[in-house]
């Protein structure tokens, strides 16, 4: 049942307004902070409140303006939009305290329009989860370029510029081609609406021009999810400050591309088209190639955000690969990973934060002994690092356990070789930055003076942590995300029987 209901752009707005609000009590630190906190509270909180019904089988709408007679500016909330609201909003809330625990800690410049930004941001990547056709979704995913450019660019020096260039140059341009074939979209189906299985037939246009149209598209997504060789802008963007790569990686810009090329595989083109014309195994091939290749170039990295940055390629590429592999349970493995990847990613770099702003240390190799010195924090490090590389008990486990499961329902064995490989790389990548904190002495007799982050940056990382291993036990805690994912990949796959159509 559809319900008409204002509250799908309520949570979108409650930011933006937050954003006029921090611009206008900039000069008074605690109340434009406040007006950050505020809004993670009740955007989360109106998020929430939408979930029983949406896993009663029902949708909230609202059309804010008709653009056509069969074409609106409208909010919906299916269950594969609420998996990534949900996990939106709530994270949004323990990375606004970090972020005000950080931009403090660390004495940084700019911070009123720091903010305003940020819950910008926030209002697009909810709009994006929500949208209920691609014009609603196009609007929201160029909001969320435009807004993130003054994150990634906000130290404003050269290495900020040409990094805020080179983001805006690859979204941008990919943008412009994505328009382009909503527009053809437009033209051949006569609407935008998502569907789930998507509404595209094959009769609507020669094999060809559909498979054009699909890679036109999925190009937008695959930039933004930083698939290979589309990725150069993501490791770039880590001059931005911490809170900007915890929003980057976790919260909304990759997992906009990842949730990007999700709708239009489930709710455009369909599984059933893609089977028919072949792409889903050209992108799974590229998201396998991604994987491995991301992995092998993240151990070759001292800084550790640009290691934790390559690894979030080739995570990203995780949800790429669960929905080309046009399974039931690969689908629902891509979806629960947005989710698990939220959680361990924005632990990680916020550890990463963490350590700047207490040690002021960025490489790895000057890392030797800080874990005596931050122990919560390197712990919680660690969780996040095997959640990374799918041990169970954390809630990397259950997406990965999933899309393997998926590849075997479609006779696809090599894709788990890829899989366990690399969880193998996961961990040489990233656990020995644990091994280096706990185990090895500094021989310089560094970190005598340190101690953890302020408790505006620490108890957000704990808070993530914590999640990480309560949802690799229990994956249904909270708002029933498992469930939700569970409900959007038999939407999508109605119809499928045991590796075919």
């Amino acid at each position: 049942m559809t319900i008409v209901d204002i509250r799908p752009f309520l949570a979108v707005g409650v930011s933006l307004l937050a954003a006029i609000l921090i611009m206008f009590t900039g000069k008074k630190p605690n109340v434009r902070d406040f007006w950050s906190v505020a809004a993670a509270f009740i955007k989360c909180l109106l998020v929430f409140s939408m979930v029983p019904a949406v896993l009663a089988g029902n949708v909230y709408e609202y059309t804010l303006f008709q653009v056509t007679d069969t074409l609106g500016f409208t909010l919906r909330t299916d269950a594969a939009g609420m998996v990534f609201a949900c996990v939106s909003s709530f994270l949004y809330i323990p990375v606004s305290f970090y972020a005000i625990g950080y931009m403090r800690g660390h004495h940084e410049k700019e911070q009123t329009g720091f903010f305003a930004a940020f819950a910008v941001c926030l209002s697009a990547a909810i709009g994006i989860a929500l949208s209920a056709n691609l014009l609603t979704f196009f609007i929201f995913y160029e909001l969320l370029t435009i807004a993130t450019w003054p994150l990634v660019f906000h130290e404003r020096n050269e290495e900020a510029r040409f990094s805020g260039r080179k983001y805006l140059v690859y979204t941008l341009v990919t943008g412009q081609l994505m328009l382009a074939g909503i527009v053809a979209i437009y033209a051949m189906a006569g609407t935008l609406d998502f569907q789930a299985g998507g509404f595209l037939t094959a009769d609507m246009a020669p094999t060809w021009v559909l498979q054009m149209l699909f890679f036109l598209m999925v190009l937008g997504g695959a930039v933004k999810a930083g698939v290979m060789p589309l990725h150069g802008w993501l490791p770039s963007a880590m001059v931005a400050p911490t809170p900007v790569s915890a929003l980057l990686h976790a919260v909304a810009v990759v997992k906009a591309g990842a949730f990007c090329v999700l709708r239009l595989i489930g709710f455009v083109f369909g599984p059933q088209l893609l089977a028919q014309i072949g792409c889903a195994d050209v992108l799974a091939w590229v998201a396998a190639f991604t994987i491995i290749a991301s992995s092998l170039i993240a151990m070759q990295q001292d800084n550790l955000k640009r290691r934790l940055a390559f690894s979030t390629v080739g995570q990203l590429s995780y949800v790429v690969l669960g929905a080309a592999l046009l399974a039931p349970l690969s689908i629902l493995g891509a979806y629960f990973h947005i989710v698990a990847h939220a959680l361990m990613k924005i632990t990680l770099f916020m550890c990463a934060g963490a350590i700047i702003v207490t040690a002021h240390k960025d490489n790895i190799s000057d890392m030797h002994g800080i874990g005596k010195k931050m122990p919560i924090t390197m712990a919680c490090f660690t969780i996040a690092s095997l959640g990374i590389a799918g041990m169970p008990f954390i809630v990397g486990f259950i997406s990965k356990w999933n899309l393997a499961l998926g590849a075997l329902q479609v006779n696809q064995p090599l894709f788990i070789a890829v899989l366990i490989g690399s969880a193998l790389l996961g961990l040489s990548y990233l656990m020995p930055v644990a091994y280096l904190a706990f185990f090895k002495p500094n021989a310089k007799g560094e970190f005598k003076s340190y101690g953890e982050a302020n408790k505006f940056m620490l108890i957000p990382i704990c808070v993530t942590a914590v999640l990480s291993v309560i949802l690799g036990i229990v994956p249904n805690f909270g708002p029933h995300l498992y469930d939700l994912a569970s409900m959007a990949a038999q939407s999508i796959t109605q119809g499928w029987i045991g590796g075919g159509w």
